[in-house]
């Protein structure tokens, strides 16, 4: 979403996302014109007319989960992004039984909360698992 009419997305993914992604991308983009929805998360600049650039995960009861806010020259992380989503949905899948360590990617190993893990976690994972 942005401040961004439809035209000017619809302009974008057609010269510009669609060499980058095959087929564009595989979501709806939105706008938000006068930065209405930006005001409300913080990100929109009123003086320049547009929204820093600001990432929001959102889970289906509607709470805010994460979020990342970057100056405009530095480029978002879309497989961290993605990466973010999958450790959201398995702690919501588990109803929190499970929890996912820095750094962890789908098909990795995931802890179990409780009283055994405090001060244990240095135990059950270390940072190469994250690499490996």
């Amino acid at each position: 979403m942005s401040v961004d009419s439809m035209f000017v997305h619809k302009m974008w993914v057609d010269h510009e996302l669609s060499k980058m992604v095959d087929g564009g991308v595989p979501f709806p983009m939105l706008s938000d014109g006068g930065g209405k929805v930006g005001e409300v998360y913080g990100v929109y600049d009123p003086a320049g007319g547009v929204d820093v650039r600001g990432r929001f995960i959102i889970d289906p009861d509607g709470v805010v989960q994460a979020m990342e806010m970057l100056t405009p020259p530095v480029g978002r992380n879309v497989a961290e992004t993605l990466r973010q989503i999958a450790a959201f949905q398995l702690v919501r899948e588990s109803k929190g039984s499970r929890a996912t360590p820095s750094g962890w990617r789908p098909g990795k190993k995931v802890l179990t909360p409780g009283e055994d893990l405090v001060g244990n976690v240095w135990q059950e994972w270390k940072v190469e698992d994250a690499f490996n």
